[in-house]
């Protein structure tokens, strides 16, 4: 009797320790599953957050248009994957009956010279990462900044932890390592500020000479749009002194290192249409300067 009853109970340990696998097995995928949903669903918020701070909105009800809330994000968003998958690895394996603590000591054995070997080459690595996060958490530059930067004129595209990327006038990506970074130049206003004072002649019809000004600028702008930033607008110059004559001032924002086309093609038009209304209208009656934000007119760069 008790031979038979070892002999039944033997024969059902195969079919016993097979259901028991099926159900580990089962519960490893389910874990997998759930990990990599939440990873998912967590890039996915992540994401979002993203391009509406990209869009200038604000999702959550707090300013978000800022590189410093986008690489945040960003890192938040690898820092909770990497916890997500290490603890779901861990349960798998508990699942399937491993030696977790064997498997962990092994792990950060083997991380450990890995990463004493590694560290020596990656000395250029921690630098880009450490002037990434200055430059992120100084405000020092701003998505869509128009700046100079190691030579490079461009607007800025992205902030990283790597690297800077700049778009330049030709529409090139350039991607400028962080730690190679020293010198920083931004444009206030997106650009430079081009000013081109009109004289306007004696006896002349000031309403005719406005039409031909706002006429030309404007074709310069329909143009060459990808440099003249913004529409040019018609000022008034500052108050002259009495007999001084009148005057007609074009304001442009133009990319950087572009000047040649205010001072050239334009004086040139615009002296062309000029002449239409006066043959006696001179070149020396255009005067292109250039103005930083806050300087007075006595440090303009005249041409």
């Amino acid at each position: 009797m008790g031979t038979n009853a070892i002999a039944v109970h033997a024969d059902q340990l195969p079919v016993e320790n097979a259901q028991t696998i099926a159900i580990k097995i089962a519960v490893a995928v389910c874990l997998a599953i759930l990990a990599h949903f939440l990873v998912r669903l967590i890039r996915f918020i992540s994401d979002w957050l993203i391009n509406k701070s990209a869009a200038k909105k604000s999702p959550v009800g707090f300013v978000t248009g800022k590189p410093a809330f986008i690489t945040l994000t960003g890192l938040i968003s690898s820092a909770l994957t990497l916890i997500i998958y290490s603890v779901g690895l861990g349960y798998i394996l508990k699942t399937l009956g491993m030696h977790t603590q064997q498997f962990v000591a092994t792990y950060l054995a083997t991380a450990s010279v890995v990463g004493f070997a590694v560290g020596f080459g990656s000395q250029g690595l921690v630098q880009d990462v450490i002037t990434g996060l200055t430059l992120i958490f100084t405000d020092t530059l701003e998505v869509g900044d128009m700046v100079e930067i190691s030579g490079y004129v461009g607007r800025v595209e992205s902030v990283g932890l790597r690297f800077t990327e700049v778009r330049n006038f030709n529409n090139q990506q350039v991607f400028l390592s962080n730690r190679n970074i020293s010198n920083i130049a931004r444009f206030p206003r997106g650009g430079v500020t081009a000013y081109v004072d009109v004289q306007i002649p004696p006896n002349a019809e000031r309403g005719k000479f406005e039409a031909a000004v706002k006429r030309t600028a404007k074709e310069m702008w329909t143009q060459f749009g990808a440099i003249i930033l913004s529409e040019p607008e018609i000022l008034e110059p500052p108050a002259l002194t009495a007999g001084s004559g009148q005057f007609l001032r074009v304001q442009f924002k133009i990319w950087p290192g572009q000047g040649a086309l205010i001072e050239n093609t334009f004086r040139q038009r615009l002296l062309t249409a000029l002449k239409t209304l006066d043959p006696n209208y001179a070149d020396w009656m255009l005067v292109v300067t250039y103005r930083s934000v806050g300087l007075s007119g006595k440090s303009a760069v005249s041409i």
